[in-house]
């Protein structure tokens, strides 16, 4: 049994069994992959993938309970090489970060900028997705860091802290009628058809709370996942606007007037987290603290000293005062 066996048998179940796709993805030749899977179920005595002539058409019973422990074999063995260049050249590395668009474009920037001036020959790769997508990249491994607001039921397998709070904003034109209210409340919000997120990112769950416990029912017409999207469509005249209020830029949004929501929702917490067993590197517990000062090294080794103990964890954070983005 080879490592390598190992990787291509992960890579094959992550692409959807398509051996050439899979074989593209790791620059190398789609028969040399098929050869290496069939030489280790030889050698297991056991077919990991069901066939159909030459297509793999679905995982074994057997194979996926091989596939988890590969994939795990496969991460202790980056662990590793963590390690080694941990000790061998500590400011030299690659570091992976999995998201949203919000955070990306408005939260991150500084950040990283920061971050790469420190580190030049760290490389760092941002990924954008779902929550879904988000928490499947880091519990795999292809992202180091994950960072999100919504769907924390869906990160069990990582541990997660929370890294600052932040509120939502209405953005209409100038000239919309909501642009002279002297207080908007939810009930006059709900008489206008709605721009806002997508359900499940950037605090939507919020939202949907707020206007349920008023027993009210908004009316969203149009969802992206994209703020400057969403400030688009408002310009457009499609509904009035419903983003996070880091998203409005007042240098850019110029023809937009932006009202305070605060009131309105419920802030919503943005955390980082990362797979449980990760050895980080001394740079990413660098990273962690420029995106969440409160989260110094120290503090993290606690909360990972404490993974199996969710209360302990949120026991750590109770009387910490976590910034407003």
């Amino acid at each position: 049994m080879k490592l390598q066996q190992l990787r291509y048998i992960w890579e094959v179940a992550h692409h959807d069994l398509n051996v050439s796709a899979t074989a593209q993805s790791l620059f190398t030749s789609q028969p040399g992959i098929s050869k290496q899977i069939r030489l280790l179920e030889d050698e297991l005595g056991l077919e990991i993938f069901a066939r159909s002539g030459k297509h793999l058409t679905r995982i074994t019973p057997g194979g996926e309970i091989i596939v988890r422990e590969a994939g795990e074999i496969l991460r202790r063995a980056e662990g590793i090489k963590k390690i080694a260049q941990e000790f061998s050249n500590q400011r030299a590395g690659d570091l992976s970060i999995a998201t949203t668009h919000t955070q990306a474009r408005y939260a991150l920037p500084p950040v990283i900028r920061g971050f790469l001036d420190a580190y030049p020959d760290v490389s760092l790769h941002m990924n954008q997705g779902t929550p879904t997508q988000i928490s499947e990249m880091a519990a795999t491994g292809t992202a180091d860091f994950a960072i999100a607001t919504e769907g924390m039921e869906m990160f069990n397998d990582l541990i997660m802290m929370p890294c600052y709070r932040w509120n939502r904003c209405i953005v209409v034109p100038k000239d919309h009628p909501l642009a002279a209210e002297p207080e908007l409340t939810l009930s006059r919000l709900a008489e206008y058809s709605l721009v806002t997120y997508v359900f499940g990112f950037t605090g939507r769950s919020r939202l949907d709370e707020a206007f349920k416990s008023a027993r009210l029912t908004p009316k969203v017409v149009f969802t992206a996942a994209d703020a400057d999207v969403i400030k688009t469509y408002v310009r457009l005249g499609l509904g009035v606007g419903i983003i996070a209020s880091m998203a409005f830029d007042p240098k850019v949004d110029t023809d937009l007037v932006v009202i305070d929501a605060s009131k309105l929702f419920d802030s919503s917490i943005t955390h980082i987290g990362f797979r449980k067993g990760t050895f980080l590197r001394g740079y990413m517990y660098d990273f962690i603290q420029r995106f969440a000062p409160h989260l110094t090294r120290d503090v993290v080794d606690q909360v990972v000293s404490k993974q199996s103990n969710r209360a302990e964890i949120e026991a750590l954070f109770e009387n910490v005062e976590l910034p407003v983005l």
